[in-house]
């Protein structure tokens, strides 16, 4: 009897170990996609209002319509990047990932203010 008594003792004192910084690191990918997706779906709304309005067709429009697809571009170069980040490995995954991170951050607010323009114009009712 005390075999297995002491057996089971040493199940309890072996807790399992659960490196905290490989769930930090899938959660800010998956919050870095989310909000890139958030921003694709604002864009596309705003190109669909922009082509509904016929405010395309001005000059004005078609400088937010630039904008818009610029916005785009940076989403796409984001998706990229993203993508990469999802693909690191190793104990230096979280380190090589970082700049990554920044760049997509960057291009995340440049979109920003490019749509924002958009609301602006749709927000005067021009």
């Amino acid at each position: 009897m005390p075999t297995t008594r002491t057996a089971s003792r040493s199940a309890v004192r072996d807790p399992l170990v659960v490196d905290l910084s490989v769930a930090r690191d899938a959660r800010r990918l998956v919050e870095f996609q989310a909000r890139c997706r958030a921003v694709d779906d604002l864009n596309r709304k705003a190109l669909s209002r922009l082509f509904q309005s016929g405010l395309l067709y001005t000059r004005q429009g078609a400088r937010l319509g630039r904008d818009l697809l610029l916005a785009h571009q940076h989403l796409l170069r984001v998706s990229d990047l993203l993508a990469r980040v999802g693909d690191l490995t190793g104990p230096a995954a979280a380190r090589d990932a970082e700049p990554l991170y920044d760049e997509a951050r960057d291009l995340l607010a440049r979109t920003a203010k490019l749509t924002s323009r958009t609301g602006l114009v749709f927000a005067r009712g021009q």
